[in-house]
């Protein structure tokens, strides 16, 4: 259902983490969120691309990377990504991060302490409590979803996805994050994935976000279902100086419900941002 390519590969503690860039100038990172993968760029990183060299990847347990059978929480995430900031050579890179990204871009930057030129966070998970209602459930039951029947899994999937978004999606739209989540080892994959989601690892770093090193703007949507938008103003009350941007008619999965707006917004903030030191 799309070409959207994660070429390259990187070695991260035994398992492989698939990767692409596109363009040339300045590094941006685009950090996806969960149960989505990098595709959720496929729009931005294009138009980024014209003037910036845009780096993407799928976090170890989605998309096109390893789904190993063990540790995929947030827990891990930050020491991959400063693990492949490393290897990427990047020297403050812009940061945009949707949702689980958006937690693993925090992470990183407060415990592994990764500098960044600026950091836009894309409805984050960041502030407790969080969690949709979904997320809650399999919790508690993680092994009777993973082990339910196919076609249970599969009339489950694209109801949830549909729910992270305002406008009603066409199977166009639905089926790139779908597909990558059917079949026995990648259903199973769903639910761990859902069941390794912890508060801890966000109240970690909560206390610590007046102690963000760079400049931060916070996109919102206004009919988030899943981690609704009083939880941005919390973040936002949080982090001195940071631009708070509600999106009329968005949901949880703005790239699908309003990727104009994410386009215009980052745009003027990376414009704005500039670059300090080079």
């Amino acid at each position: 259902m799309t070409n959207w390519q994660t070429p390259e590969t990187f070695d991260f503690q035994g398992h492989t983490i698939r990767w692409g860039s596109l363009g040339e100038g300045a590094p941006v990172v685009l950090m996806h969120g969960t149960p989505f993968w990098s595709y959720e760029w496929a729009r931005l990183a294009p138009l980024l691309a014209t003037e910036r060299q845009v780096y993407f990847f799928d976090m170890l347990g989605y998309g096109n990377s390893d789904r190993p059978v063990d540790d995929v929480s947030l827990g891990v995430q930050n020491r991959l990504f400063a693990a492949l900031a490393d290897h990427w050579n990047l020297a403050k890179p812009d940061i945009v991060a949707h949702d689980f990204g958006g937690a693993t871009a925090l992470r990183t930057h407060l415990i592994d302490h990764v500098d960044y030129n600026s950091l836009t966070l894309i409805d984050p998970v960041a502030v407790r409590p969080w969690g949709s209602p979904l997320v809650q459930h399999v919790k508690h039951h993680e092994a009777a979803f993973a082990g339910m029947p196919d076609y249970m899994h599969e009339a489950i999937l694209p109801a949830y996805l549909q729910s992270a978004m305002k406008r009603k999606a066409s199977r166009e739209t639905l089926t790139p994050y779908e597909e990558q989540w059917i079949g026995v080892e990648k259903q199973a994959a769903f639910y761990r994935q859902i069941a390794q989601m912890d508060q801890h690892y966000t109240d970690e770093i909560q206390d610590l976000y007046s102690e963000i090193r760079c400049p931060v703007q916070i996109l919102w949507g206004e009919d988030d279902e899943w981690i609704p938008i009083e939880r941005g103003r919390e973040l936002h009350a949080m982090i001195p100086g940071a631009a708070f941007i509600p999106v009329p008619g968005a949901g949880h999965l703005m790239q699908e419900d309003a990727p104009e707006a994410i386009a215009f917004h980052v745009q003027a903030f990376l414009k704005t941002a500039g670059r300090k030191g080079m």
